[in-house]
């Protein structure tokens, strides 16, 4: 959990000592995953995972988050801006991945893509992205907002539209994820 929180710090401001946590508060993406984390490795009812669930929930109300402590999220995990984010408890993103506000990333309940979205690393999903469905994205994906992703995506692809049409890209992600935590 500690490189967790580091590399999430990190992507925030580029710093992990007391003055970067400090400064890292500020962010609303950050200090509910700092509240996230902290109550996903706590024992459950104890006073540490009251504390950070009672912090969570004011959070989820407060800025529009909607992500279960027990979703398999990696190190370095940024949330741009404060508005709706829905994610599934059974999804699972990589490390370093960018979300904007709008996003749902969700189960779908039958068919063939019956399940939830895995996410590899490096991937920026733009604001009111959807990604539904047993499906696997690669890593070094963008997806542009307002996408609807429903299908496989391969590694270094530039994804738009809906429905989504897949470009092959070499690092897509260049200029668009920073400050990458490699603690």
């Amino acid at each position: 959990m500690h490189r967790a929180v580091k590399a999430d710090l990190f992507r925030y401001g580029g710093l992990t000592g007391i003055g970067g946590f400090i400064r890292g508060l500020r962010f609303p993406g950050f200090r509910y995953m700092y509240c996230l984390r902290r109550m996903a490795n706590s024992k459950r009812y104890s006073p540490a995972w009251i504390l950070f669930a009672v912090m969570k929930r004011r959070y989820s109300f407060k800025y529009g988050y909607q992500i279960p402590a027990g979703t398999k999220i990696g190190a370095g995990f940024y949330i741009g801006h404060r508005g709706a984010v829905v994610i599934n408890e059974r999804a699972i993103i990589g490390e370093n991945c960018n979300i904007a506000n709008g996003v749902t990333i969700g189960q779908a309940n039958r068919g063939k893509l019956k399940g939830t979205p895995t996410i590899g690393d490096n991937v920026w999903i733009g604001t009111g992205a959807v990604i539904v469905g047993n499906i696997n994205i690669g890593s070094n994906v963008l997806i542009a907002p307002n996408a609807f992703v429903n299908v496989d995506v391969p590694p270094n692809s530039l994804v738009l539209g809906n429905p989504c049409k897949i470009v092959s890209k070499d690092n897509p992600c260049h200029d668009y994820i920073k400050n990458t935590y490699n603690g």
